[in-house]
């Protein structure tokens, strides 16, 4: 079982993630922005990140740069889940340092796809 921090601002988005993180028999974490993102991050030590974006505070572009420069949290892998569909965003994303982007809506299945393969890069017994 992994401990995966889900951010988002949004609390019908956030229960729906929470749903099948432990559906997958995965135990979920939660933060309302960026900033509380982070700081759970750095307080959890979670296996994996699902950010939003758009956010207050700190947008998840913002956090998924601190969280990947902060030599303690850097080794954890964060993927963007967004409704920021646009290539130029992707590859903003990426170069932010997340491992994987998924834009809303999405499926469960797709979801589950993400978290099993980015988890699977991480050698993380899931």
């Amino acid at each position: 079982m992994a401990r995966i921090l889900i951010v988002d601002d949004s609390p019908s988005q956030l229960a729906g993630i929470r749903r099948i993180v432990e559906k997958l028999g995965h135990q979920p974490l939660t933060a309302e922005d960026g900033q509380a993102g982070v700081e759970a991050a750095k307080r959890e030590l979670p296996d994996l990140i699902l950010m939003d974006v758009v956010m207050p505070n700190l947008n998840g572009f913002q956090a998924t740069r601190s969280i990947s420069r902060e030599p303690t949290t850097k080794h954890i892998p964060v993927v963007l889940i967004t409704t920021k569909d646009q290539e130029t965003d992707r590859i903003w994303g990426m170069r932010q340092g997340a491992r994987g982007y998924l834009t809303k809506p999405f499926t469960e299945d797709e979801l589950a796809d993400v978290i099993s393969s980015t988890l699977g890069a991480g050698d993380i017994a899931g």
